[in-house]
């Protein structure tokens, strides 16, 4: 019996030794333990985070009853104002960049008078646009009615990436013009190419590719943003746990990956221009028991790396060593 004990523990080391290939890595990312300046801030469960690179700023979109549902930060960590209206629950927030000023945008996934919506604010907390219709849930039918839309993503010239379904009947990804008309959609229920199970994030890359994390089905997968056509798909690193979250690094070389159940960051090689390949992931973080990192958001300029961790309720800052 005594020496079953010794071959089970071998076993364990010999699983150890051989799963973290990057042991001897020098790591890339450090916490920073001063961010924010006053945590008591998060008073509520933190879903999301997006950095505007451009004036320094950081958003957080927490849930509970009688919090303010979106915090604004500094860069540095300060607490500068927070704003509630007409936010039921935050899923997934992108902060929108222009020439001519910044703007909020956030999928509300509540079941009320708000909810089932995307929607853009102005920096201090003014609504200034509503897509889908506030406290309806949508059929996949109806491309603008939303069921717990997920993410967004908007690109510099103001077409939106919506991944809708973290949870409900959509399974989509759909692309809309600057003036919020369908460009195309793509995806329903189910595990084939193309088909999603709670599409959950979606970000794009340097070479005009859609990336889009398919939590259900344990996959990355990703698309052409003119077409929509399918490109290829990474489900070979996410056999423990699904991809909550999917950001690139500021130099796109690798993509930042969420897993909430093993509270973990993984961060996987970006392919260049051509084929997507195999995934590769070159460094992972392990977060804390519980921690349960849910969305992230990379700084574009410092390359520090937001993660909003529902289990610890609150955002913790990775800066790039």
């Amino acid at each position: 019996e005594f020496n079953y004990y010794i071959f089970i523990l071998y076993s364990q080391v010999l699983k150890a030794e051989y799963f973290s290939p990057w042991k001897g890595e020098q790591q890339m990312y450090k916490l920073d333990i001063g961010w924010p300046k006053t945590p008591e801030h998060f008073t509520g469960q933190t879903f999301c985070v997006a950095v505007d690179s451009l004036h320094g700023l950081v958003y957080v979109g927490q849930r509970g009853d009688n919090v303010p549902k979106v915090l604004v930060f500094s860069e540095e960590g300060y607490f500068l104002h927070s704003w509630n209206d007409t936010v039921e629950m935050p899923h997934g927030i992108f902060v929108w960049n222009t020439a001519t000023g910044s703007s909020v945008w956030i999928t509300d996934v509540g079941t009320g008078k708000y909810g089932h919506t995307v929607k853009q604010y102005s920096p201090l907390g003014k609504l200034m646009q509503v897509l889908g219709t506030p406290g309806n849930a949508g059929s996949s039918l109806i491309p603008l009615q939303f069921d717990q839309p997920a993410d967004i993503f908007v690109e510099e010239t103001g077409e939106v990436y919506v991944v809708d379904g973290d949870g409900g009947m959509n399974n989509r990804l759909l692309k809309l013009t600057d003036d919020y008309k369908e460009m195309w959609l793509t995806g329903t229920n189910g595990s084939g190419i193309g088909q999603f199970k709670i599409p959950h994030s979606v970000t794009m890359d340097a070479f005009g590719r859609v990336w889009v994390a398919d939590r259900g089905n344990k996959r990355i997968q990703v698309f052409d943003k003119v077409t929509g056509e399918w490109l290829g798909s990474w489900s070979g690193c996410f056999s423990e746990d699904g991809p909550y979250s999917v950001r690139f690094t500021a130099d796109y070389k690798y993509l930042i990956v969420a897993q909430l159940n093993i509270n973990r960051l993984a961060i996987l090689a970006a392919p260049p221009v051509g084929s997507i390949g195999d995934c590769a992931i070159v460094h992972s973080v392990q977060l804390a028991d519980e921690t349960k990192p849910h969305l992230v958001d990379v700084d574009m300029r410092s390359g520090a790396v937001y993660v909003a961790e529902i289990g610890a309720q609150q955002v913790q800052k990775y800066v790039p060593l």
